[in-house]
């Protein structure tokens, strides 16, 4: 399981707003306060990367098999993740059937990236106070701290503050959010550890060492580092084209490694859209999953931005400004 911030908050009164409106200025950010470093998530996170060091070395000698069902199991998480914590529950971009959120609350133990609602609660702290102190893996403090340091240390108190002001009404009336919440050290033991090693032991014979090292310690820390430069290089290094002030950029080495989910200075300006970037991108596999979900049923009431908005945004804030003189 993934380090968990024994300071964690459950927030339950003010707004859940993420508009742009909200984001945070940066005089906003206050003096830089010591951390307490939380030695036992430093250690975790360690020995989780060393034996998925080890589990690259064994790849080669590996059953393809077990390939096979490390990727799967990749994709699984991801999809709990993208899909489901991120587009669903986070920022509500659509609405989706019992069967779907159930599924997605299962492949979302498979990432083991925290509860949904702790997942949820924070990441709108990050949108609605995004490169501040609030903002629980602030950019501005580096890329080391905004891809793995920020779980390496106790969480600022503007984290906490801002936190309880989020109206989380929604999640708490979620059964399936709350329930993952009661059962999470259990269900993610079961989904990201047990499962996916017994797996290719039992079934085709693999030794349990490869179905440890690989299908478990390097595909868990394959699926956090995935997630983790999201946060990192997306938020240091890329274009800006909706909106050159924020740190948030359209990063295409994020684009390619998670296969869809580096277009995040668009997510950020508007982040009620379910695809997440300009509807078209040729490379968006969670927007197809929930296209496909939408075919037969399972998701509904997809929320999208207009062409005209979209324009008229990067018109105002991106590299198109010159566009509003030639139309005058």
């Amino acid at each position: 399981m993934p380090p968990r911030h024994p300071d964690s908050t459950v927030a339950q009164t003010g707004t859940g707003d993420l508009s742009e409106t909200n984001i945070a200025t940066d005089n906003e950010c206050k003096t830089r306060l010591p951390q307490q470093i939380m030695w036992l998530n430093v250690y975790l996170i360690a020995a989780l990367h060393l034996m998925a060091l080890y589990g690259l070395y064994l790849l080669p000698e590996a059953n393809p098999w077990t390939w096979l069902w490390t990727l799967q199991c990749f994709i699984w998480g991801g999809t709990g993740i993208t899909v489901g914590a991120h587009r669903l529950w986070t920022h509500r971009s659509y609405k989706a059937t019992w069967p779907l959120r159930l599924y997605l609350m299962i492949v979302n133990c498979v990432a083991a990236q925290n509860d949904i609602f702790e997942w949820s609660r924070d990441h709108r702290v990050h949108h609605k106070y995004s490169e501040t102190d609030a903002d629980p893996h602030n950019a501005k403090r580096g890329f080391f701290f905004s891809h793995v340091g920020w779980l390496m240390v106790k969480k600022h108190p503007d984290v906490i503050t801002k936190g309880k002001q989020l109206d989380l009404r929604d999640l708490y009336e979620d059964k399936i959010v709350m329930f993952q919440r009661r059962h999470y050290k259990l269900l993610s033991t079961i989904f990201n550890i047990i499962i996916p090693t017994v797996v290719p032991w039992y079934v085709w014979n693999e030794t349990f060492r490869n179905a440890f090292f690989i299908s478990f310690a390097f595909r868990y820390a394959s699926t956090l580092n995935v997630t983790w430069c999201v946060n990192s290089l997306a938020h240091l290094w890329g274009s800006r084209p909706y909106d050159e002030t924020i740190g948030p950029a359209e990063n295409a080495f994020v684009v390619i490694g998670t296969v869809g989910e580096g277009y995040h200075n668009y997510h950020h300006i508007f982040p009620h859209d379910y695809a997440t970037a300009e509807l078209g991108s040729p490379l968006n596999v969670s927007k197809w999953f929930i296209d496909l979900c939408a075919m037969v049923g399972l998701a509904y009431d997809l929320k999208t931005v207009s062409k005209e908005a979209i324009l008229q945004r990067r018109m105002r804030t991106g590299n198109l400004q010159h566009l509003k003189y030639h139309d005058d």
